[in-house]
């Protein structure tokens, strides 16, 4: 019923928000990104992307369909590798960023050890910063993390806005220092966060660093101060900072993947990593059970 290139086609315009960059990624023209979006809507009978000619965003269909597409897309590489006899093998040094202890990444990953029982996966959990000076040191393969919106580096999961958050019986005294809890440099959203801070003229105070997700919420929950996180991923038992605490806005960051060098080992296990993450990217955006 729905054609796999038409699907592909159309997560590359969910993942990036613009027809422009999809057909530049996809290396199709941008009327054809357009027909295949235009034949997957008339397949559905529902509009996926609600477009001007400034913004492009998912329809209520749209997220619907983004879930479908990326399960149909998995379940059809898993198919064609079986009929096919296809074999990826190798060492594949993955890594993943604090972001994603709490979300359902292992799920992702255990199917990818179950369709890839040859290769051998080495999985490093780091903040994200830590991740992209070893992937650009040739000690990692493929690194899923954060990014600023304004780097072009790496391949968009998805998109996120940034807030803050703490207990909810955190009150914030607006003449003092704003309590912080946050990653150790060089963390993207410790950086972040001091940086709408300084803007503000807002003072601050380091009250808790961590380089673990789960210090950082221990701390978070134990009303040591606010922290800065993916509005996605907020943990169980933490809150959003309401507006009147007058914090300033963080911004967005982004949800890449980004690989390595090109060597000349197989690219086979890191590529097909990259697609069961894609192909599973909603999923990244729930936390675990």
């Amino acid at each position: 019923m729905y054609d796999p290139s038409h699907l592909r086609t159309f997560l590359a315009v969910a993942q990036t928000l613009s027809f422009t960059q999809a057909a530049r990624r996809l290396g199709l023209r941008q009327s054809t990104v357009s027909q295949h979006v235009r034949r997957l809507e008339d397949a559905t009978g529902r509009q996926l992307f609600s477009r001007d000619t400034h913004s492009v965003e998912l329809t209520e269909d749209g997220e619907a369909m983004l879930g479908f597409a990326r399960r149909i897309l998995e379940v059809h590489e898993q198919a064609s590798a079986f009929f096919t006899g296809t074999r990826v093998r190798g060492r594949l040094r993955f890594g993943a960023s604090e972001d994603f202890v709490l979300t359902r990444l292992p799920e992702i990953l255990e199917g990818f050890r179950y369709d890839h029982p040859e290769v051998d996966l080495e999985l490093t959990v780091e903040l994200s910063g830590t991740l992209h000076a070893q992937l650009a040191a040739g000690k990692l393969d493929l690194v899923l993390a954060k990014r600023r919106p304004e780097d072009p580096l790496g391949e968009p999961v998805w998109h996120d806005e940034l807030v803050w958050i703490g207990a909810e019986r955190l009150r914030l005294d607006p003449d003092r220092p704003v309590p912080l809890i946050v990653y150790p440099p060089p963390g993207i959203t410790r950086a972040l966060a001091l940086e709408a801070l300084e803007r503000q003229g807002r003072q601050w105070r380091v009250v808790c660093t961590s380089g673990s997700l789960n210090g950082l919420i221990a701390a978070a929950r134990a009303g040591l101060g606010v922290m800065a996180h993916s509005r996605k991923l907020i943990p169980p038992g933490l809150f959003r900072v309401p507006e009147r605490a007058g914090l300033p806005e963080l911004g967005t960051v982004d949800f890449v993947l980004v690989h390595g060098p090109r060597r000349a080992s197989p690219q086979a296990p890191a590529d097909a990593l990259a697609a069961a993450i894609l192909a599973g990217g909603e999923r990244l955006g729930r936390r675990g059970g």
